[in-house]
This record gives C-alpha cells, sequence and structure tokens, in this order.
C-alpha cells in the first residue's frame, strides 16, 4: 500500500473516532442535563408541598385553609410547565447537536467521493458519463439532504410554537379559574 493512502486511511480511520467521541458527548452530555433537571425539579416540588404543607398547618380557619388549596395551583401548573419546558430545551439543543454533527459527516462524506471521482476521471479515459451520472446522483441525494433538512427544523419550529402556546394557555387557564368567584355551597 502507497504511503498517501495509507495517510489517507489513517485519516479518516481518526474523523470516523472523532464523530463517534462527539457523538458520545453528546448523548453523555444530554444524559447529564437530563438528570440534573429531574434533581431540580424533584427538589422544587418537595420545597413546594412543605411549604404548602407549612401554611395548611398554620391556617386559622377552613375559608383560609380552602383558599390556600387554590393558591398552591397555579404554582403547581407553572411548575409543571416550566419542567416540561426544560426537558423540551434540553431535547431541541441535543437534536440540533446531532443534525450539525450529521451535516459535518455528510459534508466530509461529499468531498472524499468528490475527490474520488476526480481521481477516477483523471486516471480513467471514457470515465466522463459514468463520473456525470454519480455527480447527478450526488446532487439528488444534496438536494433530498437539503429538503429533509429544512422539514426537521420547521418541525422543531412548529413544535417549539405548540410548547409556547399550550405554556401559556396552561398558565392562563388556572389564572382565570382562580380569579373566578367561587359560589358557596347552599
Amino acid at each position: 500500500m502507497p504511503q498517501s493512502a495509507f495517510d489517507s486511511l489513517v485519516a479518516k480511520q481518526n474523523s470516523a473516532l472523532d464523530t463517534l467521541f462527539r457523538f458520545s458527548n453528546i448523548s453523555l452530555n444530554t444524559t447529564e442535563k437530563i438528570a440534573r433537571h429531574h434533581l431540580s425539579a424533584a427538589r422544587n416540588a418537595l420545597d413546594a408541598q412543605l411549604e404548602h404543607l407549612q401554611s395548611a398547618l398554620a391556617a386559622k380557619g377552613l375559608n383560609q385553609l380552602l383558599s390556600l388549596g387554590t393558591s398552591f395551583a397555579k404554582p403547581q401548573v407553572e411548575q409543571g410547565a416550566s419542567y416540561y419546558r426544560g426537558l423540551h430545551d434540553i431535547h431541541t439543543s441535543a437534536q440540533d447537536d446531532y443534525i450539525k454533527l450529521f451535516e459535518h459527516g455528510h459534508e466530509e462524506l461529499n468531498k472524499s467521493i468528490s475527490s474520488l471521482l476526480d481521481w477516477y476521471s483523471q486516471s480513467s479515459g471514457n470515465s466522463d458519463l459514468a463520473v456525470a451520472a454519480v455527480k447527478s446522483a450526488i446532487s439528488a441525494a444534496n438536494s433530498a439532504f437539503e429538503n429533509a433538512n429544512k422539514t426537521v427544523r420547521q418541525v422543531a419550529n412548529i413544535t417549539e410554537a405548540s410548547v409556547n402556546a399550550a405554556t401559556s394557555a396552561t398558565v392562563r387557564a388556572v389564572d382565570s379559574d382562580q380569579s373566578a368567584p367561587r359560589k358557596k355551597a347552599a
């Protein structure tokens, strides 16, 4: 094997290992963020429960105790919405990182194929038609990749807008429910 071919093979192996390392880091960092998010949410929920219980024990009368129940609902809904919003943000960030990694790999693959086709067309006499066909297929594949990538980003944007709208609607619904006058039982 000539030295240049060996060097090229080593470079490709190093590139593959680098990609694997980056993929593993994205996965581990995402897992760590999710674990921290879960622990933070559990800690916040426990603190809120303790505070609510202390307020309930300090209540002076049934009316004050009942008003505590309704005042406790809004922070719980907001914490729940914040929790799911945080998970969504972690997921979106990881998805973006994976897409960037995939795009980088796609670019590297295109460069490798292009240089291989250039080498082949220079070393082979009647290869123009075959090279043109392969380049056309690559162009079509790249176009499909770009369209798929654009679609994935649009779906992510729609999902983001839906999560924001659902969160806002839920918090508004709790606000309006708490501000509505209560009917007294007869």
